[in-house]
């Protein structure tokens, strides 16, 4: 007799399988490798057709997840924004559609806020648009995910401190969980309509790089005073949040990034920071954090904030007026440059890197969103 379900019992697949994850590719030597002592798995249930057709979708998860902690654990040496737009051009395989905009295209776009921020750097930027039309009786995006992908960050002529600076490899996170929630999606051929949009960039300070005090104008018409040229991954977002807007008009559109380190300290590295114009969509995602094991803690994001980000000679600075409600003041930069769309902002800095092992999560790169936000679609569209 069977006390358990198809359904929990391919969790619990996806449970033991996510903790299998090792990323071994740059060890030379066999013995240098971390072990994964899990190879094989036999489950017996009185109906394994059920159990097989229910880890159809959990597999797909799987894969997602594991493509998010690949790429958020490269070296950026071999992750340039190049590479990792062609990272995003392997998903077309699996039936999505994919763009790929080049600096000349930006440029024609008037992506000056993006552009600022990739001058500095020898390796071009780019932006890449995935779609998935799962109900093709509707023209209209369900969702559209939008990710921070700064290759490597610097920090810019505002340079951050050397220690701990390899670590900015995995400023492109929230780009990573958009194409590993697109791979899930696709290979699980969701109901829904979906457009995934990454930004890629690498922050470099050089002869060619924006300056503090510089002033960009963004592709929506808005002014930028860039105060610190290390709060770029806003900056890029600001474009990449009005394209996905004027390309897709989706319904509700949630942005991924490692924003601030102010997040942080505000809330640690248990839960994301989340920010939303919608207070239903908040409890939403909320509820569903909680069920999946990847959670979120509502931040304010409310107008009382805005006088934070006024600049003297433009539209708005890029950081906050003093050392206070850090990750607010990237929210609400963010909220400038959303137009009717039901938006929500998820400040992943704490929850994209792991520090020591957990139980589905060893060591490293994290692919935290990719099973909230599966989630939230599965439970809206199936």
């Amino acid at each position: 007799r069977n006390n358990f379900s198809p359904k929990e019992v391919a969790l619990l697949l996806l449970g033991l399988t996510l903790n299998t994850y090792r990323f071994n590719k740059y060890f030379s030597k066999e013995s240098k490798k971390r072990a994964n002592y899990l190879n094989k798995i036999n489950i017996s249930y009185e109906d394994p057709y059920k159990v097989k057709n229910e880890w159809k979708r959990y597999n797909a998860i799987k894969e997602g997840v594991f493509f998010t902690r690949n790429l958020v654990s490269e070296p950026a040496n071999n992750l340039t924004p190049l590479l990792l737009a062609k990272e995003a051009l392997s998903l077309k395989k699996l039936g999505l559609k994919i763009e790929l905009l080049d600096e000349k295209k930006l440029k024609g776009l008037k992506m000056g806020a993006l552009l600022g921020v990739a001058q500095g750097s020898a390796n071009k930027p780019y932006v890449v648009t995935l779609e998935w039309r799962g109900n093709k009786s509707k023209k209209s995006m369900d969702y559209a995910f939008v990710g921070k992908g700064v290759t490597f960050d610097t920090g810019g002529i505002s340079i951050k401190p050397s220690g701990g600076m390899e670590e900015m490899k995995y400023d492109m996170g929230g780009s990573a969980v958009v194409l590993g929630l697109m791979k899930t999606l696709a290979m699980r051929k969701t109901k829904a309509n979906i457009a995934g949009i990454v930004g890629l960039v690498e922050n470099m300070p050089s002869g060619t790089a924006q300056r503090p005090g510089d002033v960009v104008k963004s592709m929506s018409g808005q002014t930028i005073e860039v105060i610190n040229t290390d709060a770029e991954g806003r900056l890029v977002l600001a474009d990449v949040l009005w394209y996905a807007q004027k390309k897709f008009k989706p319904t509700k559109i949630v942005d991924l990034a490692t924003l601030t380190g102010a997040i942080i300290v505000s809330i640690g590295q248990e839960k994301a920071g989340m920010f939303t114009n919608s207070t239903k969509f908040a409890e939403e995602v909320n509820k569903i954090g909680l069920e999946v094991g990847e959670q979120v803690w509502n931040m304010p994001v409310d107008d009382s904030y805005e006088k934070d980000i006024r600049s003297e000679i433009a539209d708005m600075k890029n950081v906050g007026s003093g050392r206070g409600a850090g990750s607010t003041a990237g929210a609400i930069f963010l909220k400038r440059f959303i137009k009717d769309s039901i938006w929500m902002h998820l400040d992943i800095a704490g929850v994209t890197w792991a520090k020591s092992d957990k139980p589905m999560i060893p060591k490293g790169g994290t692919g935290y969103g990719v099973r909230l936000l599966d989630e939230l679609v599965y439970q809206s569209h199936k």
